[in-house]
């Protein structure tokens, strides 16, 4: 028997016994971290270099990629590390500061997503009147009602799983701190009340979700009326992926968070985790941003500059030696 208050560490689930697979995993995990902070490491640069990409949808695909970069390096980096020096703890606090975290830049990046799917909906079906209902002023104050939502619904499920009494050890069964898990370790008369709660918080989203559904057959029967099957072609390849995305993210976690315990196993949770945690950060910038024509224009623009630049630097220092 333990308690919150006298437990130093959890467990932490090891992805694999022998040390080949485990070094797999690190690899794996080690290229899609890369990848993910490559790609939203050049939609930030570019969006915040290009004066062309001061949209609407330019500031709301760089806060998506922030958002895509903490989820990324708040649950890939301690499983790359405790695959690599073979170890699974994760202290207290670091556990309570990884939950906060993690729920904290996916409750955003959903809150974001919702907004975006707004705002493609106003400029199909209400173009004209896109500039009113999407003003400067209008997108920051949505930007921040994400980002304060955000927190504050993470700060609350945090603290509330935190103060329970933890009565079943301290073995999560999964690479992260995540709240079904830490629901299991509490004592029994918390644990329905507690999912109980959860699922109950969780209705939000799913609202949020019909919301977006709804926006998404307003797009394709305005797409339909459009002549030209290209258009149509390039409307579509753009609003199913990022219905896809969405669908995926909310699934998944919804099944991951409030799945019964007797279909519950580590290679299920596992699956689960990384299809909502982990898949979605990876993929957003190919989906969302790196599709957009603008953006791929500007990227283009701003390698063609940095190699220009380095030429003329390497140029300089060459003439610099010689003489």
């Amino acid at each position: 028997m333990s308690n919150s208050s006298s437990m130093a560490q959890f467990l932490l689930l090891a992805f694999a016994d022998r040390r080949e697979l485990q070094l797999l995993h690190f690899w794996l995990f080690l290229g899609i971290s890369l990848a993910a902070l490559l790609a939203n490491g050049l939609i930030l640069s570019a969006v915040a270099c290009d004066h062309h990409l001061h949209t609407p949808m330019g500031f709301f695909l760089l806060n998506l990629s922030l958002t895509d970069l903490g989820c990324i390096c708040t649950t890939v980096p301690k499983a790359m590390h405790n695959s690599l020096h073979n170890t699974t703890t994760i202290s207290y606090m670091g556990c309570a500061a990884q939950l906060f975290v993690l729920f904290f830049f996916m409750s955003v990046e959903y809150f974001l997503l919702i907004i975006m799917c707004y705002d493609r909906y106003v400029a199909i079906c209400k173009p004209l009147h896109y500039g009113t209902l999407l003003g400067s002023r209008v997108c920051a104050h949505m930007a921040a009602a994400a980002w304060a939502t955000g927190f504050l619904y993470s700060l609350l499920h945090t603290a509330n799983k935190f103060s329970l009494p933890l009565c079943q050890g301290n073995a999560l069964g999964q690479f992260f701190c995540e709240i079904p898990h830490i629901l299991k370790l509490s004592c029994s008369g918390t644990y329905l009340r507690e999912i109980g709660l959860l699922a109950f918080s969780g209705f939000p989203f799913w609202g949020c979700f019909v919301f977006i559904v709804f926006s998404h057959v307003q797009i394709f029967r305005a797409v339909l009326r459009i002549p030209s099957e290209q258009g149509q072609h390039k409307a579509f390849s753009t609003c199913l992926p990022h219905l896809a995305v969405v669908f995926l993210f909310l699934s998944t976690a919804t099944f991951a968070y409030l799945k019964p315990p007797s279909i519950s196993s580590p290679s299920l949770d596992l699956t689960l985790s990384v299809l909502y945690s982990v898949v979605p950060p990876a993929l957003n910038p190919f989906i969302y941003s790196l599709r957009n024509q603008e953006l791929k224009g500007a990227l283009r623009k701003m390698m063609t500059m940095c190699f220009w630049r380095s030429n003329k630097l390497h140029l300089f220092f060459y003439r610099t030696l010689i003489v």
